[in-house]
C-alpha cells in the first residue's frame, strides 16, 4: 500500500484543499513510493496565514531559547540518520555513502547555525556626539520562503532554514516534489523538537503552482531559493514587485585545472568523484577539466579508464558507485548535451549513452560521460549539463587555465592541482570563483565558511559560514542619548 503524506500548516498536517495528489517515484525502479498533496494557491495563504499569526510570538522568544530547540532537532537528524539517508536514496537515488553526507552536513550545519542563538552579534561604535550610545543590532525579516532542490533535500533546506528560525523568522518551506520524503522528515523533526506551531510551513506541489502564490502573496518579504538559473532569473524578475528580498543560489560550470607538475594520481582520483559523484548532479559537479598539455594524453586514457570502470546501479547496494537520474526529463536533457557535443566537433571518449542493460533498464541510468578535443566556447563547456558528463580541455599555461576556468557566466568552484606555491597562490588572487580548492576536486565545502559564487552562479549572497544570518536578518541602527538635552549630529550648530 502506497501512504500518502499531507502538508504541515499551522501546527497540523493537513490535506491540499483540492485534495489532488502526486507521487514520489524511485528513479532507480520507478516504483511509486508515497503519495504528496499538489497544493495550489489557496494552501499557500493557509500556510502565509499561520507563518504571519506566528511570526507575532515567534519573534519574541529569546534567541537563546529559539536555539534550543533547534539543538534538539540536531540530536533528532542524528539519533534517525541511517533511517533518512535510506528514504533519501529511495527518492532521489545517490548511493547511501552520499545520501548519510547530506543528513550529516544537515546536522553539522543545525549544531552551527543554532549557535547564533547566543551570539547574532551586532556593532557597538563610539559616538560622535558626548553622552550618546551608538550600536547595531539584527532583527527578523519577517515570514520568509525557502525554495530548495532535490539533489542535497535535507543539506541545503537546513542552510535555508536554520538560519532563519534563530533569527526569529516563520518559514514556508516548498521543496521539490521530487524529494517530498526529506522535507517531510526534516519538518517532522522540527515539530517534535518543540517548534511552535506555524513557525515553519510546510507546502508540497509543483513549481509554479506552488511558487507563483508565494511570489504574489505581499506578506512573504523575502524568498531564499536554490535551483535553475531559468527559474531564479524569473525570480529575480518578480519578486520586487511586491518588495521581497531574494536570496538566489544557481548553476555552475565548475572546473578542475590540472598543471603539468600536479600529483595525477591525486587528482584523477577528485576528477572521478567531482565529476561523477551524484550523478553529476551537483552545482559543485566537475563538468570541465582544464589541463596542462603534457599531461593531456595521460590524464585522458586514466580519466575514460575509470569512467568505464564505474559501477552503475541501485543507490542502496554497496557496490554501486554511481546511481541514477532524478527523473526522465533530466535524462532526456543529459542525453541531448551528447548530441550537442558531438555536433560541435568535439570527440566522445565513452559513455554518452542511456544505460539499458539488466535492471539498470528500470531507471534512469545514464552512463559516464568524457568528452575530449573540446574547445572553451563549446556549449558542452560553458552550458550546465547537471550530469555524469565532463569535458576535457587542453592548454598551455597557468594564465590560460585562469582564463578559461572564468570565461563562463558561472562562478562557484574550481580545484587546481599544482606542487608549485607559486602558481596555488596566483590561481587564488585570479580565480574568480567563490570556492576555490588547491591540490582537491570541485565538492566538498564546510559549513562554517560562505558557500555560494559570482557572477550568473547567484544574487552575491553566501549560505553558511559567517555569512549565514545576512539573508535572513535586518540591519537595525541604536542610537541612545543620554545627554538629557537636544544634541545636533554633524556638528550642526
Amino acid at each position: 500500500m502506497v501512504v500518502r503524506y499531507n502538508n504541515f500548516i499551522g501546527g497540523k498536517w493537513v490535506n491540499s484543499v483540492s485534495g489532488k495528489n502526486f507521487e514520489n517515484v524511485n528513479p532507480a525502479t520507478r516504483e511509486v513510493l508515497h503519495l504528496f498533496p499538489r497544493s495550489e494557491g489557496k494552501d499557500v495563504k493557509g500556510a502565509v496565514d499561520a507563518a504571519t499569526e506566528a511570526f507575532k510570538s515567534w519573534r519574541l522568544v529569546p534567541a537563546p531559547k529559539r536555539a534550543e530547540i533547534l539543538f534538539q532537532a540536531a540530536a533528532l537528524l542524528t539519533e534517525r540518520k541511517e533511517e533518512f539517508a535510506k528514504e533519501m536514496t529511495l527518492e532521489m537515488g545517490k548511493i547511501l555513502k552520499e545520501t548519510m553526507g547530506d543528513i550529516q552536513e544537515a546536522i553539522d550545519f543545525t549544531f552551527y547555525a543554532a549557535g547564533e542563538g547566543r551570539r547574532m552579534l551586532g556593532d557597538t561604535t563610539p559616538s560622535e556626539l558626548p553622552n550618546k550610545f551608538a550600536m547595531s543590532v539584527r532583527m527578523p525579516i519577517g515570514v520568509m520562503a525557502a525554495i530548495t532542490p532535490w539533489n542535497f533535500p535535507m543539506a541545503i533546506p537546513s542552510w535555508k532554514i536554520i538560519p532563519a528560525l534563530v533569527a526569529g523568522n516563520t518559514i514556508i518551506f516548498k521543496p521539490s516534489q521530487y524529494t517530498p520524503k526529506s522535507a517531510y522528515n526534516l519538518v517532522k523533526v522540527l515539530e517534535k523538537a518543540g517548534l511552535p506551531p506555524g513557525v515553519i510551513n510546510l507546502v508540497f506541489g509543483a513549481g509554479s503552482e506552488v511558487g507563483d502564490p508565494i511570489l504574489e502573496d505581499r506578506r512573504v518579504a523575502a524568498i531564499t531559493f536554490t535551483g535553475s538559473n531559468p527559474v531564479g532569473t524569473s525570480i529575480a524578475e518578480r519578486a520586487p514587485k511586491t518588495n521581497k528580498r531574494i536570496s538566489l543560489e544557481l548553476g555552475g560550470k565548475n572546473a578542475i585545472i590540472i598543471l603539468e607538475d600536479a600529483d595525477l594520481d591525486l587528482a584523477i582520483d577528485h576528477i572521478i568523484w567531482s565529476a561523477f559523484g551524484t550523478s553529476g548532479q551537483r552545482c559543485t559537479a566537475a563538468s570541465r577539466i582544464i589541463v596542462q598539455k603534457p599531461l593531456l594524453k595521460d590524464l585522458t586514457e586514466r580519466i575514460v579508464e575509470r569512467a568505464k570502470s564505474l559501477r552503475l546501479g541501485n543507490g542502496l547496494e554497496p557496490k554501486t558507485e554511481m546511481g541514477p537520474v532524478i527523473n526522465s526529463e533530466q535524462l532526456r536533457k543529459i542525453h541531448q548535451y551528447t548530441g550537442v557535443g558531438k555536433g560541435e566537433g568535439a570527440t566522445l571518449l565513452c559513455g554518452g549513452e542511456i544505460a539499458k542493460n539488466g535492471e539498470l533498464a528500470k531507471g534512469y541510468f545514464y552512463k559516464p560521460t568524457v568528452f575530449g578535443d573540446v574547445k572553451p566556447n563549446m556549449r558542452i563547456a560553458q552550458e550546465e549539463i547537471f550530469g555524469p558528463t565532463t569535458a576535457i580541455i587542453p592548454v598551455n599555461s597557468l594564465e590560460e587555465a585562469i582564463e578559461v576556468n572564468n570565461s563562463t557566466e558561472f562562478g562557484l568552484s574550481t580545484g587546481i592541482f599544482t606542487e608549485d606555491v607559486n602558481n596555488a597562490f596566483i590561481a587564488m588572487r585570479d580565480i574568480y570563483t567563490g570556492i576555490i580548492y588547491i591540490n582537491a576536486g570541485t565538492i566538498g565545502a564546510e559549513v562554517h565558511l560562505p558557500f555560494g559564487g559570482t557572477r550568473g552562479t547567484g544574487n552575491g549572497h553566501r549560505a553558511a559560514g559567517q555569512t549565514l544570518l545576512d539573508e535572513c536578518t535586518e540591519w537595525k541602527s541604536i542610537f541612545v542619548d543620554y545627554s538629557g538635552k537636544l544634541q545636533k549630529a554633524q556638528a550642526i550648530d
